[in-house]
């Protein structure tokens, strides 16, 4: 037993330390990925060039790039320039590695069994297929690359309001190609019910059907139990068919709220990026789980949105950052909170799109009435000024004046007067260029 518990402290300590590593090249995406507008330009800008400091541009040495350890021997300050280090990198290598070692020891717990763990169900993979370890790794593995993923897309979004296609689309297609060569990592079949469900939906069907029938497609659901054979006999094509099912309802589900805040308020109500990232997580989670995640997300938006609104009058979220802490507390608390979805929205079974189709509905109805309210209040938000169509003589001096700042652009001329440029107040500015006074001709 001591032997175990030494074994598995190393793993945390191992965890977190590959965390921190990896939060240091987060740090690096988080810069660099906006800069750039194409795909995989903006993929091949974040191993190219390697990490400098963007004042003096100085290479970073190695042993000032270990995370977190590196910022504290540095003070937060440049080897070279003595430039500003933000606390923000520290902080998120920090905050990864501490993520790596908890959804470790949720995922994989101290004496592992096939029904251990916060992912575990009776029809999960672990109780379908061997009980091997070794399997629990792989899907812990490709969590890790989901978070890393939501890492970067929150930090996005906090600082620019965008998702980045080079943050979601890798990783979604990581989460296709890991669940159709394992089919092994899902987190409960793509199609499954269990007594429990059964017995909801026959409580819930029989009222609408009539006199129930031997033949009637809802007698038969409501005695299907389990999951269709071609899961065990298939499970390629089973992980496959989880990661497609996970993507159509995360990123249809956000496009459906996206049309209809978009119709109903005249203005876009969320990002596609959101679309996108909503897609992401479905692919990875499968589409029971992305549905728990855009149920707890609006939630949480309203716990964290609340009093910054009251106070600082935000008229705009950004909306990922919470679609990423929903993922991550599906993740940590699944095996506590399941149950609950079960025995509610899963339990519709194939009538749960008709569910969904009337929540659509009330959500516009809802999105009417709260922009009735606002208006009656007075709280009508300002309109956004359109764009300038006509390009005014003064925009093409300032225009000029923008491109040319430098009045010696295009000129070969080896001589000039200081007395010229300090009379135009430019004297510093050469002094500064060229030290020494001896650049003053070029």
């Amino acid at each position: 037993m001591e032997v175990l518990q030494f074994e598995y402290l190393f793993m945390l300590l191992f965890t977190f330390v590959i965390g921190t590593v990896i939060g240091s090249g987060l740090n690096v995406f988080v810069h660099r990925i906006p800069r750039e507008e194409g795909l995989w330009a903006a993929i091949r800008g974040c191993w190219s060039p390697p990490s400098h400091c963007p004042r003096c541009l100085q290479r970073i040495a190695w042993y000032d790039n270990v995370p977190i350890l590196g910022w504290l021997w540095l003070r937060g300050r440049c080897r070279n320039c003595r430039g500003w280090i933000s606390p923000r990198y520290p902080l998120v290598e920090l905050t990864t590695g501490l993520l790596f070692a908890l959804l470790y020891v949720c995922e994989i717990p101290l004496e592992w069994q096939p029904s251990g763990g916060s992912l575990r169900h009776p029809y999960g993979p672990a109780s379908l297929y061997s009980p091997a370890l070794g399997l629990v790794h792989v899907r812990y593995a490709l969590h890790l690359v989901l978070l890393c993923a939501l890492l970067v897309a929150t930090l996005i979004d906090i600082d620019l309001r965008i998702i980045p296609d080079a943050v979601t689309l890798p990783a979604l297609a990581t989460a296709w190609i890991v669940q159709g060569v394992t089919g092994t990592v899902f987190l409960v079949p793509v199609v499954y019910q269990t007594p429990e469900m059964a017995r909801l939906f026959a409580g819930f069907a029989l009222p609408f059907a009539g006199s129930p029938t031997d033949d009637s497609w809802w007698a038969r659901w409501a005695r299907f139990e389990g999951f269709p054979a071609w899961v065990l006999e298939h499970p390629h094509w089973h992980g496959l068919a989880v990661a497609a099912a996970g993507m159509l309802l995360g990123g249809g589900v956000i496009w459906g709220v996206r049309l209809v805040g978009g119709w109903v308020l005249k203005r876009e109500a969320m990002g596609f990026g959101d679309v996108v990232l909503m897609a992401m997580i479905g692919s990875f989670l499968g589409w029971q789980a992305t549905l728990a995640v855009f149920l707890l997300a609006p939630l949480l938006a309203v716990a964290g949105t609340l009093l910054p609104a009251l106070f600082w009058k935000t008229r705009t979220i950004p909306y990922g950052p919470y679609l990423s802490l929903a993922t991550l507390l599906v993740l940590l608390g699944f095996r506590r909170g399941w149950s609950g979805l079960e025995e509610g929205l899963l339990a519709l079974g194939p009538t749960l799109p008709v569910a969904a189709a009337v929540r659509l509905l009330l959500l516009a109805a809802l999105l009417q009435i709260w922009g009735r309210i606002k208006q009656a209040l007075g709280w009508v938000e300002p309109e956004e000024p359109g764009w300038i169509v006509e390009w005014l003589p003064a925009d093409q001096l300032t225009y000029q004046a923008m491109e040319n700042s430098d009045d010696r652009q295009g000129q070969w001329s080896t001589s000039r007067w200081p007395g010229e440029t300090a009379g135009r107040g430019q004297g510093a500015f050469e002094a500064w260029r060229y030290p020494g006074g001896r650049g003053w001709g070029r």
